[in-house]
């Protein structure tokens, strides 16, 4: 939920200015590599991976048309 001052602070903000002013206000920096989102041990084990790869492709798949 948004509070009345947050609200207030990106009144009459719009597209990239307003985009622009929530990065700046929560210090967000860019994504400059997949590196950046790379962490070990976010499977537990080798078939939650496999899950997550095969509901990857099966969407892909599934978004292609």
């Amino acid at each position: 939920m948004v509070s009345d001052r947050e609200q207030s602070a990106h009144e009459g903000l719009d597209g990239p200015s307003l985009r622009d002013a929530l990065f700046a206000e929560k210090d967000a920096q860019p994504i400059r590599s997949v590196d950046d989102w790379a962490r070990e041990g976010i499977f537990k084990t080798d078939e939650e991976l496999r899950e997550f790869r095969d509901w990857v492709a099966a969407e892909r798949k599934a978004n292609l048309a």
